[in-house]
C-alpha cells in the first residue's frame, strides 16, 4: 500500500473515501405538483404563522436558550481542540536561560585544604523540534479535528432548530388547552340551562327524577373535564418559560385561539436539497469526513516518523561575554524511528478506526433516508389532516342538524304554514285534548328552520286531525315519526 506524497500536507488515500452509495428520489412520494421552482422553508419559517407573540417567543429562545448556550459551548471547546490538534503541524521551539553556581571541594588526597573554588556559568539558548510529517499522520489528524469542529456546529443547529419546534408545539398546545377550556366552559353553560329547563318541566309534572339526576351527572362531567385541561395549559405555559430560560412567574403567555394562526404554505422543494438543509445530515456528513481523517492518520503510524532537532545558543563562566562569538554553541539532530514490534498495537487502531468510519457510513446513510421518510411522512400528515379539518367541520354541521331534530322530535312543536319550527310549552292531557295545536313560546330561528328543522314542508301538508292523534299517543306529544 503505497501513498505518493509530495509535501508534507499528507493525503487521503482513495481507498479510505466511504461510498455512501445513496439513491436520491427525484421528488417526494407525497408531493403535489411540486416542482423545482418551490422554495424549500426558510429559516425564519415561524413567521408564516403570522403571530406576533409566537414570533417574540421564538426570538428570545434563539437568544437566551440554555440548550443552544450549551451547544454553542460546545462547539469553541471543538475549536480548541481542533488547534490543540493541529499544533504539530509547526515547530515547537523553547527558549531558556540559566545561571549555574559550582563549588568544588576544598579537601584534597593529603588532607590539605585550599579552600575550594567556586565557578559561576551563564547560558541562553533556543531550542526547536520538528516532526517531518512525511506520510501525513499530523495532517490527517488535525483534519479530523476540524470535521469534529464543524460537526459540533452543526450539532448546534439541531439543538436550535429541535428547540425552536419545541416553542412553537409548546405554543400551540397553549392556544389549544384555552380553545378547549372556552369549549368547556360553553358546553357546561349549555347543560346547566338544559338542567333549569329539566327541572321546570320537573315542577310543572311532565319531567322525572331521573331526567334530573341524568341532567346533572352530564352537568358534572362537564365541570370534570375543566381541570385537566387547565393543568395542561399550566404545563404548557411553564415549558415555554424553562425555553425562554425564566422561571414562570416571569412569563406571561396571552395565547388567544387556533383560529387565530395562519396556515403558512408548506413547500419541501426537491429531495436533493434536503442533504444541504438538515443539520442532522451535515453532522453526520462531517462526523464521517473526520473518521475518514482519522483512518489515514492510523495507517500513517505504520511508517517511521523523522524528527528534527536543534539547539543553539551562549555559555559563558562571565556574564558581561555571554553573548560574545566565541561563547556561541549549537547542535542538530535528526532522527528517523520505525515501529518493528508493538504487540499488534498500531494495527488494532488502525482496524478501530476502520471499523468507526463503517459504523458512521451506515448513521450517515440511514440519517438521509430517515429525513426523506420524515419529510413524506410530514407531508402525507398535512395532506390527511387537511382532509381531516374538512370532514369535521362537516361532521359540525350535520351535528347541528341533528340535535334540532332530534330537538323537534322530542318537544311540541308548532307547524309554521310559511316554513318554520317552534318551540311550544309543555302540554298536559287536559289541554292537549282541547287545543291539539298550542301557540308557540320560542322560535328556533332561521338557522335551525333551515339546518336543523323538521320536515316542514312534509308537516305543514299534515291535518290538524293527525296532529291529534300524533298528540293523544304521547303524554310528549312526541312527532318523531315526522321528524325523520
Amino acid at each position: 500500500m503505497v501513498c505518493l506524497v509530495t509535501s508534507s500536507a499528507g493525503c487521503v488515500l482513495t481507498s479510505d473515501l466511504p461510498d455512501p452509495a445513496l439513491e436520491v428520489p427525484t421528488g417526494y412520494k407525497a408531493a403535489r405538483l411540486a416542482t423545482a421552482t418551490d422554495a424549500p422553508p426558510t429559516l425564519d419559517w415561524w413567521r408564516g404563522f403570522r403571530s406576533r407573540e409566537l414570533t417574540q417567543l421564538m426570538e428570545e429562545a434563539q437568544t437566551v436558550n440554555l440548550d443552544i448556550a450549551a451547544a454553542t459551548a460546545r462547539f469553541v471547546q471543538a475549536d480548541a481542540q481542533a488547534r490543540i490538534a493541529g499544533a504539530p503541524l509547526l515547530p515547537n521551539v523553547n527558549g531558556s536561560g540559566s545561571e549555574n553556581n559550582n563549588r568544588t571541594s576544598g579537601s584534597s588526597a593529603s588532607g590539605l585544604t585550599n579552600g575550594g573554588r567556586e565557578t559561576v556559568t551563564y547560558g541562553a539558548s533556543l531550542s526547536a523540534s520538528y516532526e517531518l510529517d512525511f506520510w501525513g499522520k499530523n495532517r490527517d489528524a488535525a483534519q479530523a479535528a476540524e470535521e469534529t469542529a464543524v460537526a459540533n456546529r452543526f450539532d448546534r443547529d439541531v439543538v436550535a432548530l429541535t428547540t425552536l419546534t419545541t416553542v412553537a408545539n409548546a405554543y400551540f398546545q397553549v392556544l389549544a388547552s384555552q380553545d378547549r377550556i372556552r369549549t368547556s366552559q360553553q358546553n357546561i353553560a349549555s347543560a346547566t340551562r338544559i338542567l333549569d329547563a329539566i327541572k321546570q318541566r320537573f315542577k310543572a309534572g311532565t319531567g322525572t327524577d331521573l331526567d334530573v339526576a341524568q341532567q346533572e351527572s352530564v352537568v358534572a362531567n362537564q365541570r370534570a373535564l375543566v381541570p385537566p385541561l387547565k393543568q395542561t395549559l399550566d404545563q404548557n405555559v411553564n415549558a415555554l418559560a424553562t425555553l425562554v430560560a425564566r422561571p414562570p412567574e416571569a412569563v406571561r403567555v396571552i395565547g388567544g385561539s387556533l383560529n387565530q394562526i395562519g396556515s403558512p404554505r408548506v413547500t419541501p422543494g426537491l429531495p436533493s436539497e434536503l442533504l444541504t438543509q438538515r443539520p442532522d445530515i451535515r453532522r453526520q456528513e462531517a462526523q464521517l469526513a473526520s473518521a475518514t481523517a482519522n483512518v489515514g492518520s492510523a495507517r500513517a503510524q505504520f511508517f517511521p516518523s523523522i524528527q528534527l532537532t536543534g539547539q543553539g545558543g551562549y555559555q559563558s563562566s562571565a556574564l558581561v561575554s555571554l553573548f560574545q562569538p566565541h561563547a556561541a554553541f549549537f547542535s542538530l539532530v535528526g532522527s528517523a524511528t520505525q515501529p518493528i514490534f508493538d504487540g499488534g498495537k498500531i494495527l488494532g487502531n488502525f482496524e478501530f478506526t476502520k471499523a468507526k468510519q463503517d459504523e458512521l457510513l451506515q448513521t450517515y446513510r440511514k440519517t438521509v433516508v430517515q429525513a426523506f421518510a420524515d419529510t413524506d411522512t410530514a407531508l402525507f400528515a398535512i395532506r390527511q389532516t387537511t382532509e381531516k379539518l374538512r370532514l369535521q367541520r362537516e361532521v359540525v354541521a350535520s351535528s347541528r342538524w341533528n340535535r334540532r331534530h332530534r330537538y323537534c322530535a322530542k318537544h311540541p312543536i308548532d307547524v309554521i304554514p310559511g316554513g318554520g319550527c317552534a318551540v311550544a310549552g309543555p302540554i298536559g292531557p287536559a289541554a292537549r285534548d282541547r287545543q291539539p295545536l298550542s301557540g308557540a313560546r320560542r322560535r328556533l330561528g332561521a338557522e335551525d328552520g333551515e339546518a336543523g328543522g323538521c320536515s316542514l314542508n312534509r308537516m305543514a301538508r299534515t291535518t290538524r286531525r293527525s296532529w291529534t292523534g300524533a298528540s293523544r299517543a304521547s303524554s310528549r306529544g312526541c312527532l318523531g315519526a315526522w321528524c325523520r
